[in-house]
């Protein structure tokens, strides 16, 4: 029996209808949650994602700007962009694009971000937060699966979650937003030996590797859900995640397509991270 694919696109509308009510709401409070988007280079992949990133805001009704800097741009002279952003009132959320020029140390650019304007969350203030579980942004590709998760019906709580990878991007807080959900936890990489028996003891498994196409059907448990997080462009130019989708199809009983799913999933986050940013700043509640 094939895997049910999961809808990636009816999740996603559903979730954006809901916060885009929510900044109109927001808005007749007198408040328009804004968004700042740093690209430094030319990076064709990064200047798509900076671009689906700005229609998506616009399509929420939120405030947009796309700030465009050079590949040779100072790093002081971007850290002090960001010190503008920091103390702009329009601005609730400023994101980074990455990769940076290797002349910019990306530690560096992180920390210059306002904790409350980290939509990203990769300011260690807000890693430390998300770490003791106390109140602030979360990552939004891990956020973004969790929700997915939810929305399929999984319960999360006592089962066991394999998340492949340990990016400080998707891995470990992928693992630390599993456990928040009462998940025992195990996280796989590079070194682990035996990798294959441990994926198939998973119940909910995350591949989040960069490598196309790695997990196949004998890494995964018969009827295991499948979320695969990685996007990878083959020699033949089409986009493919870290599972091979059609040999695993027969074997999960969820599986998320590449792509379709959680990308799209991982902007609605950042949307919903900006509306949430906004609200702090400005003592209103309007999500639940």
């Amino acid at each position: 029996m094939s895997a049910q694919v999961i809808n990636g696109k009816e999740i996603v509308s559903e979730y954006r209808a809901q916060i885009k009510e929510q900044v109109a709401t927001l808005q007749s409070k007198g408040v328009q949650p804004g968004l700042a988007v740093v690209i430094v280079g030319d990076d064709p992949a990064s200047h798509v994602y900076v671009r689906n990133k700005a229609k998506a805001c616009e399509e929420a009704g939120m405030y947009s700007e796309v700030h465009k800097l050079p590949e040779n741009t100072p790093e002081q002279e971007l850290i002090e962009l960001i010190e503008k952003l920091n103390q702009s009132a329009k601005v609730h959320g400023i994101l980074v694009q990455s990769p940076l020029p290797k002349h910019i140390s990306e530690e560096r650019v992180v920390e210059a971000i306002a904790p409350g304007k980290d939509v990203d969350c990769f300011h260690p203030v807000n890693v430390g937060n998300l770490m003791i579980g106390k109140e602030g942004p979360l990552p939004c590709t891990p956020a973004g699966v969790i929700e997915i998760l939810k929305k399929i019906g999984a319960d999360i709580a006592g089962k066991h979650a394999v998340v492949i990878g340990r990016s400080n991007i998707v891995g470990k807080p992928m693992a630390m937003l599993l456990l928040r959900e009462h998940a025992t936890v195990t996280v796989c990489h590079s070194r682990t030996k035996n990798m294959e028996e441990i994926t198939r003891q998973a119940d909910i498994l995350v591949a989040a590797v960069g490598k196309a196409k790695m997990i196949k059907s004998h890494h995964v448990k018969p009827g295991a859900i499948v979320i695969d997080v990685g996007i990878n462009r083959l020699d033949t130019g089409k986009l493919a995640g870290d599972v091979d989708f059609d040999d695993v199809l027969d074997t999960a009983s969820y599986i998320t397509p590449v792509p379709g799913c959680v990308g799209p999933m991982t902007i609605t986050m950042l949307l919903r991270n900006t509306l949430e940013a906004a609200e702090r700043a400005a003592g209103v509640r309007v999500t639940v």
